[in-house]
């Protein structure tokens, strides 16, 4: 059973981080299913994987019920949690920092059946016992959670792939520091305004000039390791989490011809972020 177990427990631990976003809760809840699992009559468990699946899921769901206020991650400490291990940050960026966002919005049944179901393929008449739902009901709590990720239509294609190249240019400019290709996506007059709760400070910032933004962002450099590109009311933009919470949000504004960076908003105030619509950029 032990090595049986470890066979699986990359699967396993890729099921709970997508339920709970969090590494360190995903460790937990798949150490948690060990322990079940080395109690379990092994003679009754005909699906070794898919029984693995199911009490990794259980315990998911009573610790995502079990959090009845949604987690406040306190502003002095952002810096902290994104300064985490490099293993959660590749982990969040090969998920989608975006689907992590989303995924967080959505309600304890919704996540459960949206992960199980859409990701790794488990059929809802298998997922209904766990939810103690028709077959039926999962399929429908799994379409709202489908339609939450996706979001509102997005802009028409070819702007939405010029910003979504922009913004991911950005992005990547800024976590591997290179501030001359930034330098490169900001138009000469560019003007960042940043809310009090981004650094934080008593008052909004607002800097001005293409190289004033850029060294900006290049003191923010450990941000972006947690950051990742998504939708914002349906253009395209960057959303960062940390522990699974969307913590930041920039949009953009662009020139006419969309080849440079004119405007940056960075949103941090939790009001202004709870009013925003987030869905994952279409692939």
């Amino acid at each position: 059973m032990a090595d049986r177990f470890e066979a699986e427990r990359p699967r396993l631990r890729s099921v709970a981080y997508r339920m709970l976003g969090s590494l360190a809760e995903a460790e937990d809840a798949v150490q948690e299913a060990w322990l079940r699992a080395d109690r379990a009559d092994r003679a009754e468990i005909e699906n070794l994987s898919a029984w693995l699946t199911t009490i990794v899921a259980r315990v998911c769901l009573n610790l995502l019920r079990s959090r009845t206020t949604r987690r406040e991650d306190p502003l002095d400490t952002l810096d902290a949690g994104v300064a985490g291990p490099e293993e959660e940050a590749l982990l969040a960026d090969e998920v989608g920092v975006a689907l992590l966002v989303v995924l967080d919005t959505l309600s304890p049944a919704e996540r459960v059946a949206f992960v199980l179901h859409d990701t790794f393929s488990v059929p809802f008449d298998e997922i209904a016992p766990l939810l103690d739902r028709s077959p039926a009901a999962v399929r429908q709590l799994a379409s709202r959670a489908r339609r939450r990720v996706k979001g509102a239509t997005p802009l028409p294609s070819p702007d939405l792939t010029r910003r979504h190249r922009m913004v991911e240019a950005f992005l990547s400019a800024t976590r591997g520091g290179d501030l001359q290709a930034l330098l490169a996506l900001l138009a000469p007059d560019v003007v960042l305004h940043a809310d009090a709760a981004v650094i934080p400070t008593p008052h909004p910032v607002t800097l001005s000039g293409a190289r004033s933004v850029a060294e900006s962002a290049m003191a923010a450099m450990s941000r972006a390791r947690l950051t990742g590109p998504a939708l914002i009311d349906g253009t395209p933009a960057l959303v960062m989490s940390v522990h699974g919470r969307l913590s930041l949000v920039l949009t953009f504004t662009f020139t006419r011809d969309g080849s440079a960076i004119t405007g940056i908003q960075v949103v941090a105030e939790r009001a202004e972020l709870a009013g925003m619509e987030i869905a994952v950029l279409p692939a």
